[in-house]
């Protein structure tokens, strides 16, 4: 399977791999197993992202949910670098986090400063971070979703 810009979000692979790994990794369900593809990407309340592998990952999955709260169309995400989500004195923060779930599969009650297309910010709370692992040990990504946030106002 190759992550890039040409994923269909409602792709039945790809939303495998997404829940499947969140499953194996976290040891629970990211979704009621009722709910398909259709539903993550176009009902589900809460935030969902996704990037790849590429020395500067690129987001290959944002659910409409992520597409309200940074404001950033589908086409917009999928060749936005994922460290953009995060202002320019956040990054190395991120990046330590994403370099944790490496090595440790996931890592649950994130909390991190992030940044939307207008350049509002807001507190991402409770997160959940994890690779995109499929059953056989391969890492395609990562992925979060968080379904709290706080907004930052600006003086």
């Amino acid at each position: 399977m190759q992550l890039n810009g040409e994923l269909n979000p409602n792709d039945p692979e790809f939303f495998e791999l997404l829940t499947g790994s969140f499953r194996r990794l976290v040891g629970r369900d990211l979704l009621a197993r009722d709910r398909g593809p259709e539903w993550l990407y176009g009902d589900a309340p809460f935030v969902v992202l996704a990037h790849n592998t590429a020395p500067h990952p690129v987001f290959v999955y944002a659910n409409g949910a992520a597409q309200r709260r940074f404001g950033y169309s589908w086409s917009e995400f999928v060749k936005l670098q994922s460290r953009l989500s995060a202002g320019p004195g956040e990054r190395s923060e991120r990046q330590a986090l994403l370099d944790a779930v490496a090595q440790n599969g996931f890592m649950i009650g994130y909390r991190g400063l992030r940044v939307t297309k207008s350049g509002s910010r807001f507190w991402m709370e409770d997160g959940i971070v994890w690779q995109l692992r499929n059953g056989e040990g391969q890492d395609f990504g990562q992925a979060a979703t968080f379904s709290k946030w706080v907004d930052v106002s600006t003086p």
